[in-house]
């Protein structure tokens, strides 16, 4: 049988701990601990520089700015989002008497402001506020991503076209870091600004095959100038297929096709003679055009030519294609007689047309011409080295390349 205690030897016990603990001790409970009590109202502790009457929207132009109003309390700390999720960043003093954000503030959002404090014996206190933010009476900045959605090649990048121009640094930054681009699987990546108004994104080799990637703007309503906002943006997922890369060496006249890192075949070429020398570099297929005319005229050539070419992809902007060249087999495999395409027997370059897609990759070395230029005629991206190309990012340029801060906060203390 079990034995029940007494509600005398209870009470000894509790006099005998409380002797034991020493003075300041009143309980065996917890309601003696300040710190185990439910967090009190701390709205005679607290002021915002909000609006405070019905109706009323706050200036998204002006920073948040929470103080105490109690010299014995410290605010212990805040957070501010918007209803989509967005968190407002902000610094604490180190007394605790002061919070003020840091980042520009959402127009015609609402906010909630959740304050935690504690007073001078330790005891927690919580308030939480809500306000609206006004309309703006600004200019928009919409940004239109691209390329559209589909499935493209491994060196596709991102782009975001801004509807106006953007050249301050501080500016920059701000629009950068709301336009966000994920993978899946992911990889370390960034943007570049082409111009001030365009931004392209990569990672610092191509994407993986078979991934997934979304590019989104958290720009809306957000403050980049004194007369400029962030407006909509219609986010963009694309997706990849195999790596398949095309390197022509226009040395020994021979093209080799790569398919996820295995040769899948190997063509006879001929590329730009002297004075039409094929561009160096890496190229991202901008196009399948099939049936194109070709002229002397749109390169500017001297000596007349007026062609219908088949199975023809385009390379770059200015007229650089792989395509069908039946009239120049005999130098295929051995000279370089072409006006700066590679060109190719039918057979082969209907082939050709039929592995290779847009977002793939067609590499040219040992040529005389060129390197391909990374931006302003097609999709050169590629031939910056990854340590120049995140030196245009308004955002990474100025910081040594490691881990991005998310992949920091993964990373686990190593023992010393």
């Amino acid at each position: 049988m079990s034995h029940m205690p007494s509600r005398t030897s209870t009470a000894i016990g509790c006099t005998l701990l409380v002797i034991a603990l020493g003075v300041g001790v009143t309980s065996c409970g917890s309601d003696g601990n300040p710190l185990s009590a439910a967090p009190y109202d701390a709205a005679d502790q607290i002021a915002f520089n909000g609006p405070s009457g019905d109706g009323r929207k706050a200036d998204p132009d002006k920073p948040l700015e929470v103080t105490t109003e109690d010299s014995d309390g410290r605010i212990t700390d805040v957070t501010a989002r918007d209803a989509a999720g967005r968190y407002v960043a902000g610094e604490l003093s180190a007394d605790g008497t002061r919070w003020h954000s840091t980042s520009p503030l959402a127009a015609n959002a609402r906010y909630t402001v959740r304050v935690s404090t504690e007073d001078e014996d330790g005891a927690p206190g919580r308030k939480v506020l809500t306000f609206d933010t006004s309309r703006p009476t600004t200019k928009r900045l919409t940004v239109t991503f691209g390329p559209k959605a589909g499935k493209y090649g491994v060196g596709q990048p991102i782009t975001a076209e801004l509807n106006r121009p953007v050249k301050d640094k501080k500016q920059r930054a701000t629009v950068e870091s709301a336009l966000k681009v994920d993978s899946i699987p992911a990889v370390k990546g960034a943007w570049h600004w082409v111009d001030d108004k365009k931004l392209h994104y990569r990672p610092a080799e191509y994407w993986p095959t078979q991934a997934t990637v979304h590019a989104h703007s958290n720009l809306e309503g957000i403050k980049i100038g004194d007369r400029l906002r962030g407006g909509k943006a219609k986010p963009l997922t694309i997706t990849t297929g195999d790596r398949v890369i095309a390197v022509t060496d226009a040395a020994t006249h021979q093209m080799t096709v790569y398919k996820n890192g295995e040769v899948i075949r190997e063509i006879p070429v001929t590329t730009g003679k002297p004075g039409y020398d094929t561009r160096n570099g890496v190229k991202v297929v901008l196009a399948k055009e099939g049936t194109v005319r070709m002229t002397s005229a749109s390169i500017g050539a001297s000596d007349f030519y007026d062609l219908t070419v088949h199975h023809s992809v385009r390379v770059t902007n200015s007229g650089e294609y792989v395509h069908a060249a039946p009239w120049s087999t005999g130098s295929q495999g051995y000279a370089n007689v072409s006006h700066g395409c590679t060109g190719m027997s039918t057979a082969n370059a209907a082939w050709f047309y039929d592995t290779i897609s847009e977002g793939d990759l067609v590499e040219v070395v040992n040529s005389g011409g060129d390197t391909m230029a990374p931006f302003g005629n097609g999709f050169g991206d590629w031939n910056l080295p990854w340590k120049k190309w995140r030196v245009g990012s308004a955002l990474v340029g100025d910081t040594p390349d490691g881990p991005s801060p998310a992949e920091r906060a993964r990373l686990r203390p190593q023992s010393v």
